[in-house]
């Protein structure tokens, strides 16, 4: 099992076609926020069809296909990593150190821009840094969230929705209160898509409360997506401030 028989199964259902569109989609283009990035054409459920026939690959392995230039293998390789950090979690197989070893994988490709558009952000950092951060120390969210990298600050507050889903949104306040000033519009919309979800899941007192305080601050498309589920008066008010 290796990283070219994962290239071989993706690229026997990639479409011509498909590959133009998302490569629109997901903007390449000079001078867009994934300039350069190439899409061979496969659509995300397929690609992970094709992941959870390769569960097994190994850490070097997906560290091949983390460093291919085509978006659906890395999109591949950090679905795998997802069910192998899940594996590693249960308490019938729960094994610490496999967990390090992934985390470490998962970090060395974030820093060294493997992890490089939003959608594999949002599918690999709640997956594998905030479960493995929930119950330790938190600094590194707080590192990634002052790098001069966007997807480093994006997966800061997007790990943060693993601790929101077990009712802790501290650290998510914390980053979204320090990254108030970053107007990158894929920035805005995880800080106000984290924020929504602790309005959500926490309660909506929590998210108002912070509002109040905040929303001055704010960048609009933040402060939208935050409020997106509040009732019309309170969400006129606090856009308003």
């Amino acid at each position: 099992m290796t990283a070219a028989d994962v290239v071989t199964a993706l690229a026997a259902v990639a479409d011509p076609t498909d590959a133009v569109n998302l490569q629109r989609f997901f903007k390449t283009g000079p001078g867009e926020y994934a300039e350069g990035d190439v899409f061979v054409g496969v659509r995300v459920p397929a690609t992970r069809r094709i992941a959870k026939l390769y569960s097994d690959l190994s850490l070097d392995q997906i560290d091949v296909l983390l460093d291919s230039e085509v978006h659906e293998h890395r999109l591949a390789a950090l679905i795998i990593l997802n069910a192998q950090f899940a594996a590693a979690s249960k308490p019938r197989t729960f094994d610490s150190a496999a967990q390090a070893a992934i985390v470490d994988r998962y970090l060395a490709a974030v820093r060294r821009g493997r992890v490089n558009n939003w959608d594999l952000v949002d599918a690999s950092a709640e997956n594998i840094l905030g479960p493995w951060l929930f119950e330790r120390p938190r600094d590194l969210l707080f590192e990634l969230a002052e790098s001069d990298d966007l997807w480093e600050r994006r997966v800061a507050v997007l790990s943060t929705f693993a601790f929101i889903k077990r009712g802790d949104e501290s650290t998510t306040l914390q980053l979204c209160e320090r990254l108030l000033a970053d107007r990158a519009d894929l920035i805005q919309k995880a800080t106000g898509w984290m924020l929504r979800e602790v309005g959500k899941r926490i309660g909506r007192d929590v998210l108002v409360d912070f509002l109040e305080r905040n929303a001055a601050g704010m960048g609009r498309t933040a402060l939208s997506y935050a409020t997106e589920h509040l009732d019309p008066d309170t969400r006129r008010r606090l856009r308003s401030l």
